[in-house]
């Protein structure tokens, strides 16, 4: 799957804001620095369609995008960057929150873990969040160009174990090399 025709639709900062249209949507959400816009951009095949900054805490609204005039990518904002300010930072969850409950054309959510890292009670709130609302959460660990295979075969047992997911789950990716692009356009392909 290619898409020629991607188009930035509109950035949104409240549930009243979101675009009213029935086109499938997927989106992508994680903590601030684990890569989403880098990864969003290797998946539509745009280098900077997305805006990815030096600094975590680029994103700081729901922002949507058209693929084809048939598909809808909603970008969340990353949470946990320590040095937002506090007031930008606890709209944040809320905002994913309603997102999530509200958006009855959400199909696929991707959760974003670096895979360097723990989760910890944020994901799994999210991945409640998501199993409450009856959406499927698929986790794409990115960053796996930084490990040998053998430590990112520790570090994936490691999310799973915190997680109480299976290998199924998991997809593996790099910006760099651009792994895991083709399993997660089949995902999304499945879901529309």
């Amino acid at each position: 799957m290619k898409f020629k025709n991607v188009k930035f639709l509109k950035s949104c900062s409240a549930v009243d804001q979101f675009p009213a249209y029935s086109y499938p949507e997927f989106a992508f959400m994680g903590r601030s620095n684990v890569g989403k816009s880098s990864l969003i951009n290797m998946i539509l095949g745009s280098k900077n369609l997305v805006k990815t900054g030096s600094k975590p805490g680029v994103t700081k609204t729901i922002n949507f995008f058209l693929l084809e005039d048939k598909i809808s990518i909603a970008d969340l904002p990353g949470f946990g960057y320590a040095k937002l300010p506090v007031e930008i930072k606890k709209n944040f969850y809320p905002l994913i929150k309603n997102y999530i409950n509200k958006r009855e054309n959400l199909k696929l959510a991707f959760l974003l873990i670096d895979i360097r890292r723990i989760p910890d009670d944020y994901e799994r709130e999210i991945l409640s969040l998501l199993e409450e609302n009856e959406i499927f959460g698929a986790i794409a660990l990115t960053k796996c160009d930084k490990l040998t295979k053998n430590k990112r075969i520790q570090c994936a047992g490691d999310i799973m174990k915190s997680l109480n997911l299976s290998i199924d789950n998991l997809f593996f990716t790099s910006t760099k090399t651009g792994e895991g692009k083709k399993e997660l356009l089949h995902l999304i392909s499945d879901f529309i």
